[in-house]
């Protein structure tokens, strides 16, 4: 027999999941409380770092319905969502998204709908990195140096090599320059630190 579930997350301590469980309700979906999983966690957590998500894992079984408000309740990215849909589709469960008009994800009008957003998603990506790296490149054509600015100036890092070589401690070079060890590690082996 076929039972309803739904899982509502939210990511901070001071939002609740009222609204995503109301919203199930008005939708005409019935859980029982006992069947209703919220946790308080980022949507950029793996679901495999998701508590509440992985104690639902164990409690579903085949024919069995999960309802979610939104795609972004199973994760932040489409790759993210995807795998996890395939991972419940492999145990015969139904997802339901409110948003995409209450679609069964795992059905075929449902996998064709997550095929399209993976598509959009992966052309995203893709732009993302072509901006990233044309930015890089004109940064770098303009001579500006990428990446982290070096911690210690070249005339402190003198100073730890002269420091070391004088017999004193990283640790001691570290306090003194009010840096970290390794910090002073790096710059001691010629690494600009």
């Amino acid at each position: 027999m076929s039972r309803t579930f739904a899982y509502c997350r939210v990511s901070t301590a001071d939002q609740t999941a009222t609204n995503q469980i109301r919203e199930i309700e008005a939708a005409g979906f019935k859980a029982d409380p006992r069947r209703i999983v919220t946790e308080t966690v980022s949507g950029a957590s793996a679901i495999q770092q998701r508590k509440g998500f992985m104690k639902l894992l164990d409690k579903l079984d085949e024919d069995d319905v999960l309802i979610v408000t939104k795609m972004d309740r199973l994760g932040r990215n489409a790759i993210d969502v995807k795998s996890t849909i395939d991972k419940l589709t492999g145990i015969g469960v139904r997802v339901h998204c409110l948003q995409l008009g209450g679609a069964d994800l795992t059905s075929a009008a449902g996998k064709m709908i997550m095929g399209m957003l993976n598509t959009f998603a992966e052309f995203e990506r893709d732009l993302l990195i072509e901006r990233t790296q044309s930015g890089m490149a004109r940064a770098k054509a303009a001579g500006k140096q990428l990446g982290r600015q070096p911690i210690l100036t070249p005339a402190q890092r003198e100073l730890v090599r002269a420091k070391i070589a004088a017999g004193e401690s990283v640790s001691a070079v570290a306090r003194c320059l009010k840096t970290s060890r390794m910090t002073v590690a790096r710059a001691r082996d010629g690494a600009m630190a």
